[in-house]
């Protein structure tokens, strides 16, 4: 059992190192300390942490990103991470020191802002170029007609120049390395419908086609938005992971405590490690007895025990009693930078993933060129018009133009996740709805994603009033999940008679007096109890048997269901988890999944998905934990719940915000349906250029024309998305 409240273990893996008697080995030079905010979700906190941080001596200035839930603060030389968490926590709030050094750069908004910005540029453009051609059309001749082009020209260059970028950077980088992509003719046909624009208002011609490489590149900018915003996240999972490390250590030298960063610990060093903080790097406990939550790595639901010649791992947090230990690792070998090298790996591999729209390209685009080059030479050696065959071969590049198919991904794509956000799901990742549809089998974490993570007291009503009441009296005084358990089935219970001298023994449990007896609440071993095979804790009351009060770990109310309408849907269901294999097989056996790994250590975990995937199986991965982030990378497609901690939000392909996980089965069949509309948007670009093409190949189709019918096949495409269901 644990001792009396302590600060709550925080999802993110930083210590929290009391400053008394502390010697700082050497004054600190970054003058920008990172705090991670898991408790803010307003903007009242955020008035709050940065008016309390900003009143505090020698910040200079603190700035709070929500989204991130993070605060940077920049202060003096003097200020230390630990200082400010002591300040933050006396108004109410947790916060966990993170390693600037680490952490990803945030480009997302740039690039978001860069593309809305063009596309504004080019809409702008677009609209008036084509008021300017209604006069054109409209009848004007001579000088009024070139007036009004060399308008269009002044307009509609520049803004090809900028917000054609995106496609003229990508079709650069391609041809640069003898490869063909999507954007090569894109851009093609955007820079020939400009030049044969600006060659025909040179020669006092007719017609240009500003408006229609406006148009071109107006509607392509579109998809291309698009299709980010559905990209919530690009910040890598392993370098969260890293991040997340804890940064500074107590190391022992001479009898005395010294701040030093964990990088600079070598083997056979001895560290100190305070109740509630987390173990900075792997090693064996030499002196103390204590518990520690192991959760990140192991899955385990509850604490383990942890005494002399007990190896723990860098993450896991001492609960309480302190502990020296001997180091046994450096900290680039520690079991947390094995984690985030095996997502970093697995993140790797899953980015091979090939998406429908850049397999359609793959043949698309060496087609249209050739298409174009077969009717410009065509045309020239039947006429010898050089500027005619031009003509031609720039109406066949805009009439089959991509803009159809490169619509067709991400207009399917905006209309799904909206109908998903709408139900509390959120896609991170631009292929997640493709492969959500190839999905067959579904591997689940156990604690905290098909359960709670809260254990509760098996059958209160069987217990003895009595022994109930003297245990719900010792637990009170402990902050342990089963104590919290105990009291909240206690109820209105109370001793007979008074416990006194209530103390803990660290590791083992609580003990008191009561009524001249020594009663205890603990560990078997501890009590002189049988074990019994199951989360259980254990009650001796003076010479009387000891009593063993089990628990369950609840299950989330809607997996039954959510479970039932995965299988429906021809979904083979596994449970994977580090926690032992009772624990394990009693949430399977209620659930009725037939399929169990417990347990498993993260490396386990991956191992179980590159099996699957090798054997042939498409594989969704739910998990909440440090020990499922390389899982939840592996895997096909990946689920998180808005509960689980930071690092697996950022491995995930799909978050779902809500407390309920009921909405896997719409996932699911929101994914098969946007497929459906994917290869029907492609069928219906092939049917457009089968029509259209013909026309542009014989000279019925001018480049206006061609622009048009471009037009009007994205807009198809894109009605044709909105009919999702």
């Amino acid at each position: 059992m644990a001792t009396a409240p302590l600060p709550r273990p925080a999802v993110c893996p930083a210590c929290v190192i009391p400053l008394p008697d502390i010697q700082v080995a050497a004054p600190l030079k970054d003058a920008t300390i990172i705090l991670s905010l898991p408790t803010i979700h307003c903007a009242g906190c955020i008035s709050a942490v940065e008016r309390g941080l900003n009143a505090t001596p020698g910040v200079v200035a603190a700035r709070v990103n929500l989204s991130l839930k993070r605060v940077a603060v920049t202060a003096a030389p003097d200020v230390t991470a630990e200082g400010l968490i002591e300040r933050l926590r006396g108004i109410g709030y947790e916060a966990y020191d993170l390693d600037p050094g680490l952490l990803a750069e945030a480009q997302g908004d740039a690039i978001n802002r860069g593309l809305l910005m063009r596309l504004a540029v080019a809409g702008f453009a677009m609209m008036n170029v084509m008021l300017l051609s209604v006069a054109v059309w409209a009848g004007a001749e001579a000088a009024t007609r070139d007036m009004l082009h060399w308008i269009s020209a002044l307009i509609a260059l520049p803004t090809i120049a900028f917000s054609a970028q995106p496609f003229f950077g990508n079709a650069w980088s391609a041809l640069k390395v003898q490869r063909l992509n999507m954007d090569v003719p894109i851009s093609l046909a955007i820079l020939m419908a400009a030049s044969m624009s600006l060659y025909e208002t040179t020669q006092h011609g007719a017609y240009a086609y500003f408006d229609a490489a406006l148009s071109l590149t107006f509607f392509l900018l579109a998809g291309r938005y698009l299709d980010y915003r559905t990209r919530a996240s690009a910040r890598s999972a392993a370098q969260e992971l890293a991040a997340m490390e804890v940064p500074r250590a107590l190391k022992l030298m001479n009898g005395r405590e010294v701040l030093t960063a964990v990088a600079d610990l070598a083997v056979g060093d001895i560290v100190a490690i305070k109740p509630g903080t987390r173990v900075p790097v792997d090693g064996v406990i030499l002196t103390g007895e204590s518990e520690v939550d192991r959760a990140f790595l192991t899955g385990e639901s509850l604490p383990a025990y942890a005494g002399p010649n007990t190896l723990v791992s860098a993450g896991e947090i001492n609960l309480t009693g302190p502990l020296t230990m001997r180091v046994t690792a450096r900290s680039r070998d520690s079991a947390l930078q094995k984690v985030a090298e095996l997502v970093a790996l697995a993140e790797t591999s899953r980015n091979k993933y090939t998406s429908l729209a850049d397999r359609a390209a793959a043949i698309y685009a060496p087609g249209v060129h050739l298409l174009a080059a077969i009717a410009f030479a065509g045309w020239w050696a039947a006429t010898g018009d050089l500027r005619l065959a031009l003509n031609i071969a720039i109406a066949v590049l805009i009439i089959t133009c991509p803009c159809a198919l490169g619509l067709a991904v991400p207009a399917v794509t905006t209309a799904a996740s909206g109908r998903l956000f709408r139900k509390g799901v959120l896609l991170k990742s631009s292929t997640a709805l493709e492969r959500l549809a190839e999905v067959d089998t579904v591997l689940f974490d156990k604690t905290g994603t098909l359960t709670l993570g809260t254990p509760a007291l098996d059958a209160p009503e069987k217990l003895r009033p009595a022994d109930l009441a003297i245990a719900a009296g010792l637990a009170a005084a402990s902050g342990h999940p089963l104590a919290k358990a105990i009291t909240a089935s206690a109820g209105n219970l109370a001793v007979t008679g008074t416990l006194s001298d209530i103390h803990e023994i660290p590791g083992h449990g609580i003990e008191a007096q009561l009524a001249g007896e020594i009663v205890r609440l603990g560990r078997a071993s501890w009590v002189g109890a049988n074990p019994v095979a199951q989360t259980a804790t254990y009650l001796k009351v003076g010479a009387a048997p000891a009593v063993a009060l089990t628990f369950t770990d609840n299950l989330r109310p809607e997996m039954q269901a959510a479970i039932a309408q995965l299988t429906s849907l021809g979904m083979k269901v596994q449970l994977v988890t580090g926690d032992a294999q009772t624990a394990a097989g009693n949430v399977a056996q209620r659930l009725g999944i037939t399929h169990v790994l417990a347990n498993a250590l993260p490396k386990d975990k991956i191992a179980l998905v590159e099996s699957l995937t090798a054997g042939g199986r498409k594989v969704l991965m739910v998990g909440d934990g440090f020990n499922d982030t390389g899982a939840l990378t592996a895997a096909h497609v990946s689920i998180s719940p808005a509960s689980a901690i930071d690092a697996a939000r950022v491995a995930s392909d799909i978050v779902i915000l809500g407390q309920s996980l009921m909405a896997l089965g719409d996932c699911v069949k929101t994914a098969r349906s946007a497929r459906r509309r994917i290869t029907e948007n492609f069928a219906l670009a092939a049917v457009y250029n089968a029509v259209a093409v013909p026309f542009a190949l014989i000279g019925l189709a001018t480049p206006l024309m061609a622009a048009l019918a471009m037009s009007a096949s994205s807009i198809t495409v894109t009605l044709n998305a909105w009919r999702l269901r």
